[in-house]
Parts: structure tokens; C-alpha cells; sequence
């Protein structure tokens, strides 16, 4: 059984629609029908909605398209709200508890939407020192560098662990995370966002603009590279930062396979990383956050009409931090 819902007449919500894959004007906000919990799942009234890459990749045709099928699509997975009706089976949450989640990644979640429902296990607690629109840009991000540095690879105290694109939404977490384990942290990014950067506990940064990071950074046992090789070649040229027996994560394009053969001829490790929807690494995240340990950085907050826009800055490759949607107050 699940619980009544607080207006069970309204049977439709607002969200963006994408029809057709394309450029940003194929988002439109349009009225879609209101989804139902079952059983072990939540039905979450979403105040803010985070903007990552992969829904814009995802929009153009790449990212998850193929995973999520042909339009039309509800894009979106960072979701920040209040638990509305609980399905048969959630011993975990309650209706009122403030949750946020990345949940069904790669499958459709919907979080560009006045409601989702998914498994109840894939929310947590929200952080209760922060808002809705800043714990709305954490999880896909946050869940991204701490698998990645946590999971994947168990990044211990003194490593030395390289973070491109450090002032992105992954980036500004994985420098917080990789200091949390004890890293000697090195990011590359533009000078100007340095001593913000500094400020998450960076101890060394490379300003890519003026500088091949190859020629700066050395002897490094973790790198995670949040770019690719699809610009400039940044997971090869990384390889040459490595010291013997370390470890390249590619988290954005894979791992070709010219990539890992001239990585295994080399002693190192090249990884291919994908994040995966994890309630229990969100809640120790939020503890972070409480704490005061995990600093999350949102740049703007558009309303949920102006999703297009947000695609086309968050294209931009400029933000510092999350870009984010409000859906709902």
C-alpha cells in the first residue's frame, strides 16, 4: 500500500520534454502525466533539479541516448526534494523527509519534473545544513569523485592524485574528497578560479591555458581525468604524469583501446569509470557537508522554464560549479 497523495485529483505535472534529440530549443516545458510509486519505491515532489553534462551530451544525441531510446524524453537525474508518498516496502524514508538523489542512472529518472518516483534506496537524507538547490547539485557529481576515488581506486593518505577540470562540478568535489582521504591534491584549471580552488584544498594547480600539465605535474599515483581525449588528448597526455603502477580514471569518454594497451606497455592502469545511482554513499556524503568537510558550489539557479538556457551554459564549459534548476518552492 502507499500512502494517499496530498491532491489525488491532479494526475499531471509540469516538466521539460525533450522531442527530438538536438540543440537546446528542443526542450519544452508541457504538462505529462503524474508518475505512481511501487512498491519499495518513493514518489518525491522535486524542489531543484541539477544540470550535469551528460544531459546535454544526452539531448544532442550522445551521452545515454542510447541507453534511454528515442524521444520523447524527460532528461534529468540530480534531484533535491520532499518524499510525497511512500510505496509498499520503504522501511528507509517517511512522507516529509527531505531527500536527494541521482536515481535509475543511466535509465530515465525524469528530474527535469515536478515529481519522480524510484527506489527508495537510491535517496538519502538531504544535508540539513544546506538547500534544496545546493543538495540538488550534489549527487551525480559528488557520487562520481567518491566512487571514483573511494571505490575504484581507494585512494590512501599521501598519494598523489591529479584532478582535471578541477573547478567543474566533479572536479570542486573530487579536490574536497582526495583531501578528505589525505591526497596531495594537484587540479588543473584557469588561473582566475585558483585560489577558490585553493580555498577546497588544493595544494598545487596548473593552469592548462598557459602550461602543458604533462610538463608540470609528476610522479602521480591517481589521475582523474573529468575532460577526455576527445579534447586535446588529455587522458593520453596524462598517462606521462604517472609514476609506475598508477592509475589513470577515465570518467567521460571510456577507455579506447590504443589508450589501454599504451598504459598496460607502460606499468599503468587505465580505468573506464561510470557513476551509479548509491543512497548509502550519498548519506556519508551528507555527513560531509554537515560537517563543514564538503563545500557545494552553485553558480546559478534558473528557473525550471529555462532549462534551455542552462543547457547552453552549461555547454559553455565556464561553470564553477553547478548550474541548477528550481522546479518547484
Amino acid at each position: 500500500m502507499s500512502t494517499t497523495p496530498s491532491n489525488p485529483d491532479e494526475a499531471t505535472m509540469r516538466a521539460i520534454v525533450l522531442d527530438a534529440f538536438g540543440g537546446p530549443e528542443q526542450l519544452r516545458l508541457a504538462d505529462v502525466p503524474r508518475p505512481q510509486p511501487l512498491p519499495t519505491e518513493v514518489l518525491v515532489r522535486v524542489r531543484s533539479a541539477g544540470v550535469n553534462p551528460v544531459d546535454f551530451k544526452t539531448r544532442s544525441g550522445g551521452g545515454m541516448a542510447g541507453v534511454l531510446g528515442e524521444p520523447p524524453l524527460i532528461l534529468g537525474w540530480d534531484v533535491s526534494g520532499v518524499v510525497e508518498e511512500v510505496g509498499f516496502g520503504v522501511h528507509t524514508l517517511e512522507v516529509g523527509d527531505e531527500v536527494y538523489g541521482m536515481p535509475w542512472f543511466p535509465r530515465q529518472a525524469g528530474g527535469y519534473a515536478e515529481y519522480v518516483t524510484a527506489p527508495a534506496r537510491q535517496f538519502a537524507r538531504k544535508p540539513a545544513s544546506i538547500d534544496h538547490d545546493q543538495a540538488a547539485a550534489a549527487p551525480l557529481a559528488a557520487l562520481t569523485a567518491w566512487q571514483a576515488l573511494v571505490d575504484a581506486v581507494r585512494v590512501e593518505p599521501g598519494q598523489r592524485v591529479l584532478i582535471h577540470a578541477a573547478a567543474g562540478g566533479v572536479g570542486h568535489f573530487a579536490v574536497q574528497i582526495a583531501k578528505h582521504l589525505g591526497a596531495y591534491v594537484i587540479g588543473t584549471a584557469r588561473a582566475e578560479k585558483h585560489d577558490w580552488l585553493r580555498s577546497l584544498g588544493a595544494d598545487e594547480l596548473i593552469d592548462y591555458t598557459e602550461v602543458r600539465f604533462e610538463d608540470a605535474a609528476r610522479d602521480v599515483d591517481v589521475v582523474l581525468d573529468l575532460v577526455g581525449d576527445g579534447h586535446d588528448a588529455t587522458s593520453t597526455r596524462s598517462l606521462r604524469t604517472l609514476r609506475p603502477g598508477g592509475t589513470l580514471i577515465a570518467a567521460p569518454s571510456g577507455v579506447a583501446p590504443e589508450l589501454l594497451e599504451s598504459a598496460r606497455a607502460q606499468g599503468l592502469r587505465a580505468l573506464p569509470f561510470l557513476v551509479e545511482p548509491d543512497g548509502a554513499a550519498l548519506a556519508r556524503l551528507a555527513e560531509l557537508v554537515d560537517k563543514g568537510e564538503i563545500r557545494v558550489e552553485v553558480e546559478d539557479v534558473l528557473p525550471l522554464a529555462e532549462a534551455a538556457e542552462a543547457h547552453r551554459r552549461s555547454e559553455q564549459g565556464r561553470t564553477r560549479g553547478k548550474l541548477v534548476l528550481r522546479v518547484t518552492d
